[in-house]
């Protein structure tokens, strides 16, 4: 067999081991001959792509990015695409079949493409751990990691001159990196979309730890939407894709704590920093099994399913399994943590 690998949506780490495991995996237990479409969806329509040997992978594992480029083009919506497209474009690469690396939008275009009758398999990729039908997506483990590394490094500044600091992280529509780097760096507040915690009870938590002689952390989700409003700040305009640009939330929590409590204030957006560099050793154990049970659906021709992680298990659910609404932060897992909040 003749398989495609590409990776759509935006960038984490893990996806250069998914990439690794794929190749080596397919050449060496399928006798399967690797090629990578690049640029994600936009390289099947342009039939851009570059052939996978052995060599083109190896020591792939600890290295962030993908090789084979990325984009948010999607199958369907782009000129050029299409179920009849594709497939034409398949069958002119000699493809028999395509493995796709993404997360909801990427999966949603692959799970309407293999209704369609197109041989494609998917592997769940989200740096937010969004994703309904698999415990964890890799990439997650790192952003929490650089996050939680960055939240420490605030702290020690926060003490020296008796500040609040106020972290931004990524988290558009859930706050899972938030809620795990938050309570990782023992922040004294959290605030997640899923919550709408007013501003008045982030005051009172900041003065409670400052008036104990002591610099409050708070960290702050991308996407948390403050009382009053209807939508997260989009102060940044839209992406190319359209999607609203998501910023300024940490810098108008920082004006509110200030304000509010007269304590001096400093906010730092930690960004893409969270995307970029090498995995996590957890991350890249993730990615090279799910690389390798991805293969193995292209092997046993399971048209239109996805890998998934279940406790310590790799499984194959249907792609539209992990397309039922994102999957949120409970209310539980947030009061666990509140109970560290303030005092």
């Amino acid at each position: 067999m003749r398989v495609g690998l590409l990776t759509s949506g935006g960038d984490c780490p893990g996806l250069n081991a998914v990439i690794r495991a794929a190749v080596l995996h397919g050449i060496k237990t399928h006798d399967m001959e690797m090629v990578g479409i690049r640029d994600g969806w936009a390289g099947l329509i342009d039939k851009n792509v570059e052939e996978l040997p052995r060599t083109r992978v190896r020591g792939l594992a600890k290295q962030g990015g993908t090789i084979i480029g990325t984009s948010r083009t999607h199958p369907y919506d782009a000129d050029g695409g299409g179920s009849e497209n594709m497939l034409r474009n398949l069958r002119e690469l000699g493809l028999d079949a395509v493995i796709a690396i993404g997360g909801e939008g990427t999966l949603a275009g692959a799970d309407r493409l293999a209704q369609d009758g197109l041989p494609v398999v998917g592997v769940p990729k989200t740096i937010d751990n969004d994703l309904q039908g698999t415990d964890y997506t890799f990439g997650f483990d790192t952003a929490v990691q650089i996050a939680t590394d960055a939240m420490d490094r605030l702290r020690t500044t926060g003490e020296s001159h008796h500040r609040c600091m106020v972290a931004e992280v990524m988290g558009r529509h859930v706050g899972w990196i938030a809620l795990h780097s938050g309570m990782a760096a023992g922040a004294h507040a959290i605030l997640i979309p899923e919550v709408r915690t007013p501003m008045e009870q982030v005051a009172e938590w900041v003065s409670q730890v400052h008036e104990k002689g002591r610099s409050p952390l708070v960290v702050v989700a991308e996407g948390f939407i403050p009382e009053g409003h209807d939508d997260p700040l989009s102060e940044a305009g839209v992406e190319a894709s359209g999607r609203p640009r998501l910023g300024g939330i940490g810098e108008w929590v920082t004006r509110e704590i200030e304000q509010m409590t007269g304590i001096e204030t400093r906010n730092t957006v930690l960004g893409h920093i969270q995307r970029g560099g090498a995995p996590t050793a957890t991350d890249r154990v993730l990615s090279t099994r799910f690389g390798m049970g991805a293969v193995d659906l292209v092997a046993e021709r399971r048209w239109g399913q996805m890998v998934a992680a279940n406790g310590t298990e790799i499984i194959s659910i249907p792609m539209r399994a992990a397309l039922r609404g994102l999957k949120s932060v409970p209310q539980a897992r947030y009061d666990e943590a509140k109970v560290l909040f303030g005092r």
